[in-house]
């Protein structure tokens, strides 16, 4: 990652969006300071309410975790554990952080089952993940990650293998939750159209990199860098023509095993210049609108972040 920067205010939902290997979920899981052990946090500041969460030790951490910061899982069909209940795994977290148990842990699964939308909550206390629809599940990883009132859940791909009516019925959950809640979400995603549903702002990110940093109408609608004007155009519209073909952004990704030295997006890049391959722009703002691009004025770093 390089100089992810970003601030949500409370009640408020941020769209990470971005191809696979970009870094979204790299971000999400640096915020809970749960990277693998080959990756680390080499500078920066992670600040949750005033407290700076990156001084804290791992014990600290752990009680940060579900309270304070809440994730939501990628995969609802492999992140509940097959050998145990969902009674089971609602009274777990809620001991943990809770410190619920027997009828008070019972009573308080029920409730979050139906805060979440589930039918006949009582009887799908007894039931296995895979007695459940990808849907329910989701619901269920929902209702885990709600249940000790988060400040901000992280949301990385929750309509992940999901059909888009159960999709739509996520995000409209997540929306819901959000209200009630009083709290903030970041939604990591590759589709668009999620993003668009849900989030007051969107980061665009490429490389490691965010690229792109606006409101949702601004970043979606009249977006600056090349490489979010890209993956607009690669998106199908449902009124083309038959046999129209796609739209598709050349090339792949690099790795980002190294820091760039100029831009990330130049060798797939429609409209690059020769200095897109000799220096890294930075992202140049316009009002509370910025994108990292040779082409937007500011990118060589005049422009101020707001």
């Amino acid at each position: 990652m390089n100089g992810v920067s970003f601030d949500l205010q409370r009640g408020s939902a941020v769209g990470i969006v971005g191809e696979s290997g970009c870094g979204k979920s790299t971000v999400a899981l640096a915020l809970m300071q749960l990277l693998t052990r080959s990756a680390e946090i080499s500078g920066g500041s992670v600040s949750l309410s005033g407290r700076e969460l990156l001084s804290l030790n791992a014990n600290e951490m752990r009680h940060v975790r579900g309270r304070d910061i809440a994730l939501v899982f990628q995969d609802p069909m492999t992140a509940l554990n097959p050998v145990l209940t969902i009674g089971q795994h609602l009274r777990e977290t809620l001991s943990l952080h809770e410190g619920l148990s027997g009828k008070a842990a019972h009573a308080r699964s029920v409730e979050l089952l139906k805060l979440v939308g589930i039918a006949a909550p009582e009887s799908r206390l007894a039931a296995y993940p895979h007695q459940l629809s990808g849907g329910m599940r989701q619901r269920v990883m929902i209702a885990l990650a709600v249940s000790g009132k988060p400040k901000l859940l992280i949301a990385d791909e929750p309509t992940t293998a999901l059909d888009v009516t159960i999709q739509a019925q996520i995000l409209q959950l997540l929306s819901r939750l959000r209200d009630e809640l009083d709290m903030s979400i970041i939604l990591v995603s590759h589709d668009l159209g999620v993003v668009a549903n849900l989030a007051d702002r969107v980061l665009v990110m490429y490389g490691g990199a965010v690229v792109e940093d606006g409101t949702a109408e601004q970043v979606l609608l009249e977006p600056k860098h090349p490489y979010t004007k890209a993956l607009i155009a690669a998106r199908p519209e449902i009124d083309s023509d038959r046999g129209t073909a796609l739209c598709a952004i050349p090339g792949a990704a690099g790795r980002l095993t190294e820091q760039p030295s100029s831009c990330s997006f130049e060798p797939r890049c429609a409209v690059r210049m020769e200095v897109c391959s000799a220096r890294l722009p930075k992202l140049a703002w316009d009002g509370a609108h910025g994108a990292a691009c040779w082409h937007v004025a500011g990118a060589s770093g005049e422009g101020q972040v707001p």
